[in-house]
């Protein structure tokens, strides 16, 4: 089963852009997915091409019309109608590494990128739409998220990756963030390799590993550690953080 990917977008011509590079643009030459961009101004209904409007109840930018938005999203759907639709969005949930790889697993993504002030809110519930978020951060644009969601899913596609392991030893895949690496030369303006990695003990090197991962993600990411561990996030000095009444 090929991936396959379909951007709803004002700018077409930002695609392929990094996707067409490296793992995924040698992914996509050997057919392991595809990319098909949609323009929405396509399905606008008056002589101008108009795709968006004034926000109802005033304000400042322009809001992007739900009837321009639905008729793309039909046209998208109607050749790959098993895949979800995704908007990406500061609004919508943050993406996560575990959400990737269910759409990884999938037959494709419809990807739906807004501009100006976003989407005419009845566009979600109207044709199911899933709001996407890939940090908090605004963005001129749906484009650059598309592009990051689309890559975190095809590297995962069989066969895209040189060595199956690079997939499930990096951050996120066990809750927790990627432990650090280190290469040649051994010392480098007085900073050397930890010991450890330098011993052939597989096991020690292996527990060392998992205890960095640990220590990382409690000290730089306590939301992730708290999760993974179902400890309390504890203060800088230790003690825990008293529950409010």
């Amino acid at each position: 089963m090929t991936f396959r990917a379909t951007v709803l977008t004002l700018y077409p011509e930002m695609f392929p852009g990094p996707l067409g590079l490296s793992l995924a643009g040698r992914a996509r030459e050997e057919g392991k997915w595809s990319l098909d961009t949609v323009q929405i101004r396509d399905f606008a209904i008056d002589k101008h091409k108009t795709v968006d409007d004034t926000p109802a109840g005033g304000g400042a930018g322009m809001v992007l019309r739900v009837d321009v938005l639905a008729a793309a999203i039909d046209h998208a759907r109607a050749a790959n109608p098993d895949a979800p639709v995704l908007a990406m969005t500061p609004r919508g949930k943050p993406l996560s590494q575990a959400r990737v790889r269910e759409l990884a697993a999938g037959p494709g993504a419809i990807v739906l990128c807004g501009r100006f002030e976003g989407f005419d809110e009845r566009i979600f519930a109207g044709r199911g739409v899933e709001e996407v978020s890939v940090g908090d951060i605004v963005l001129s644009g749906g484009e650059p998220a598309a592009i990051m969601l689309l890559d975190a899913c095809i590297r995962l596609l069989p066969g895209v990756m040189g060595a199956a392991s690079s997939g499930t030893e990096e951050s996120f895949e066990n809750g927790l963030l990627e432990y650090p690496h280190y290469t040649r030369p051994q010392e480098w303006e007085g900073r050397t390799i930890p010991e450890v990695l330098r011993s052939g003990d597989h096991a020690k090197i292996a527990n060392w590993r998992k205890s960095q991962s640990e220590i990382d993600t409690r000290l730089r990411r306590p939301d992730l550690w708290e999760r993974h561990s179902g400890a309390r996030v504890q203060s800088a000095s230790g003690a825990q953080a008293k529950k409010k009444d």
